[in-house]
């Protein structure tokens, strides 16, 4: 019967991989900054659709939506790398 040739002793051991900094928990204001940008997007999107076309910033007109959106989603991409 064959025997086994066993593992090299010169090999070195399994050492896991550090952390990387990634991994390492957000800042205190991250969560309370995106809910705050998402709240504020709807509420410019929701106040121009319900004044009519005249608020928040009148001198703005369509692109009203545009502030909406962009406020919407800086927090969306905010919620992404949340941990």
């Amino acid at each position: 019967m064959p025997e086994s040739k066993g593992r090299d002793k010169k090999a070195a051991a399994y050492t896991a991989p550090t952390k990387s900094k990634s991994a390492q928990p957000n800042p205190t204001w991250w969560a309370p900054t995106f809910v705050t940008l998402l709240i504020l997007g709807l509420l410019w999107i929701v106040v121009y659709y319900v004044t009519e076309y005249r608020y928040p910033v009148s001198a703005l007109g369509p692109w009203n939506l545009g502030v909406g959106f962009v406020l919407l989603m800086a927090g969306f991409i905010m919620t992404m790398r949340w941990r």
